[in-house]
């Protein structure tokens, strides 16, 4: 046993002199297997960092949450053009399956609309993202209140002039005052501020609720009124929790078509979209992303593969002369065998580790550049990065080792001299 590790310690050390004194053929030989991990790890990180941060901007809504609306979340068999003549879902729509759909826990209707600005006194915050919804919308999206209230369902359904505001529009409008009460200019109207929502940070697109105010979507469609085409709106449902979702989602459509009137042969003129299939939709593009990036950066660790074979045959007929006088002297197949395996591995170990280093320094600099979005360098892809990269070097190495473990001594000597 004893006789088995001095040879390989002598092996390793007999690869690491020779790496050394080799400084530029080593150099060359890293580079290729750097760049290949780089790309390998560098793509799966990106994947992983923005798989992360869609999943956790959407991880306050429930995924049995429903989207009712003329759009679909993803790809659709219903071609553009027949989607385009959909109509839009009202409000009339949202009150009658308020009333007569079992097992929901809450509704909401929604009118997207475009930013405004909001002004108190002399203070003013522009781009304001403006989010009209009903009461439940509370519940369904599991809102934090840190000062005052959020509307009730009276004041909801009577439009009544009051609102919420995002963190941001909060310290912009009144500094470190206490804003509860007082009266902020909006749509050219006086409106009561009776909440103040939570800090949340900034989203994957560079939104988030710290930038938006909530109101009662009844004062919205009285300024927009229930046909204007600048306002798309959508109804959110929540279902009670332990229900199958595919039942409830099938007597939703079921009642919709009946309301709408629409006749057997009639295809659905809406889309009743599960948050569910938006993160399979998501799953499966960033599960693509990751294959695509995967084959890229295998193709560039495979072309550093070959550098390393290259590098090690040139490596043997160089040191031709001294394998014979090794081998002369007494030195074993294993321990020449062992010799360039182990320079080609100790090649890879390093051309991977400075390619993870080049990774997490890239991670680290784009996190900072990129504020609240956080690259994800994991230990998984850290993992079979170090262990393609050594499994290149090992393939890579095995034949010119080969071939020098089995080089007849003597005519090894004669061919070096």
């Amino acid at each position: 046993m004893l006789i088995y590790l001095r040879v390989l310690k002598e092996s390793f050390n007999f690869a690491i002199n020779a790496l050394i004194n080799n400084k530029l053929r080593t150099f060359l030989s890293l580079l290729g297997i750097t760049i290949g991990i780089f790309s390998i790890i560098g793509v799966l990180a990106a994947v992983d960092s923005l798989e992360k941060e869609i999943k956790g901007s959407i991880s306050s809504l429930d995924n049995s949450t429903i989207y009712l609306m003329r759009f679909s979340f993803g790809p659709s068999e219903v071609p553009k053009w027949k989607r385009e003549q959909f109509p839009d879902v009202t409000f009339d729509e949202y009150q009658y399956l308020k009333r007569t759909m079992p097992d929901m826990k809450a509704a909401s209707f929604v009118l997207n609309v475009s930013p405004e600005t909001i002004k108190y006194q002399d203070q003013s915050v522009s781009n304001v993202e403006v989010i009209p919804v009903t009461s439940d919308y509370y519940e369904i999206e599991e809102l934090q209140i840190v000062k005052g209230r959020f509307y009730n369902e009276q004041e909801s359904v009577a439009g009544a002039p009051v609102i919420v505001l995002g963190d941001e529009v909060a310290n912009g409008l009144f500094g470190s005052d206490d804003p509860i009460g007082k009266k902020v200019r909006f749509y050219s109207r006086k409106f009561t501020v009776i909440g103040v929502l939570k800090k949340e940070g900034t989203g994957l697109f560079g939104n988030s609720k710290d930038t938006a105010v909530i109101l009662p979507v009844n004062v919205v469609r009285k300024i927009y009124g229930d046909n204007n085409k600048m306002a798309f709106p959508a109804v959110i449902i929540k279902p009670e929790s332990g229900n199958d979702v595919q039942e409830f989602t099938a007597l939703l459509a079921q009642k919709m078509r009946a309301y709408r009137g629409l006749k057997p042969d009639e295809i659905d003129n809406f889309f009743v979209n599960q948050l569910q299939g938006f993160t399979d939709f998501i799953d499966n593009i960033t599960g693509q992303m990751s294959w695509i990036g995967g084959i890229i950066g295998g193709f560039a660790l495979l072309v550093g593969g070959f550098g390393i074979a290259n590098i090690m045959f040139v490596s043997v007929k160089e040191r031709t002369n001294l394998i014979g006088i090794q081998k002369a002297l007494g030195a074993k197949r294993k321990f020449i065998l062992l010799q360039f395996l182990f320079e080609a591995i100790v090649l890879a170990i390093f051309g991977g580790l400075i390619g993870l280093l080049f990774v997490w320094l890239l991670s680290k600099g784009a996190s900072i550049m990129a504020g609240d979005f956080e690259f994800v360098l994991s230990a998984s892809n850290m993992f079979w990065g170090m262990f393609w990269s050594t499994l290149i070097g090992l393939i890579a190495g095995i034949f010119p080792a080969w071939m020098a473990a089995r080089l007849d001594p003597v005519e090894a000597i004669r061919t070096g001299m």
